[in-house]
């Protein structure tokens, strides 16, 4: 391994390492001990790549970023499938669904929200943004119910699927894909048009078929 290499896998396991201090302790109680010490490396190779914590928690929101925009990208190739509202729909399971595996997109969501650290990169309101862009498409498709505004639908969507992610790092049972399907199927009849009844998956157009009972209840994490 050359010298270059080595130096690259020590900077992305600190970035890492820092996501997932920044996860667990927030911003301001994190220390860069203690993430040089989960990165395994000295406190100088850590100031070797980073000058201070800020300049760590920017790479991890930059990293996290460019995650979510992998999982919520343009709508320009989504405007041309049957249905902007499932893509809604499976884009959303997705991102709960990462935001349980993947520390980087956990912590950059919750640098976002963390008041003691100014936010460069708002992953909340990138999600915001794009949500209300697909269903802006989803109503020049014809896909709203009669009465539905964008703009409340937004309001709504984007609030809720936040909410699962936030409540999912206390209680991990709200980012069961189940719980995810629950909301859609209660949202779904109100928001699709007529024409879109029985077309669009609550549990995501990828899910495999539900081998549970008919009638099965999600965990409850209430």
């Amino acid at each position: 391994m050359t010298k270059q290499e080595r130096a690259a896998r020590t900077r992305h396991t600190l970035i890492r390492s820092a996501a997932e201090v920044f996860d667990q302790d927030g911003f301001a109680p994190s220390s860069l001990t203690s993430i040089s010490r989960r990165a395994g490396v000295s406190n100088g190779a850590l100031h070797f790549h980073f000058v201070n914590k800020g300049a760590l928690a920017e790479e991890v929101e930059v990293e996290a970023m460019a995650i979510l925009r992998g999982i919520a990208g343009p709508w320009r190739s989504a405007a041309e499938a049957d249905s902007s509202l499932q893509t809604l729909v499976d884009t959303s399971h997705t991102l709960v669904a990462r935001l349980q595996e993947d520390t980087i997109l956990r912590a950059g969501f919750g640098l976002s929200a963390d008041i003691t650290w100014k936010s460069r990169w708002d992953l909340r309101q990138y999600w915001v943004d794009w949500v209300g862009e697909g269903l802006s498409v989803a109503a020049r498709q014809g896909a709203l119910a009669e009465g539905v505004r964008p703009e409340d639908a937004r309001t709504v969507i984007a609030a809720a699927t936040v909410g699962l992610g936030a409540l999912g790092r206390a209680d991990p049972r709200w980012w069961d894909r189940r719980v995810c399907t629950r909301l859609w199927r209660l949202v779904l009849p109100r928001l699709a048009a007529d024409h879109l009844a029985g077309r669009l998956r609550a549990e995501g157009g990828d899910a495999p078929p539900e081998r549970e009972a008919p009638g099965t209840p999600a965990p409850d994490p209430v």
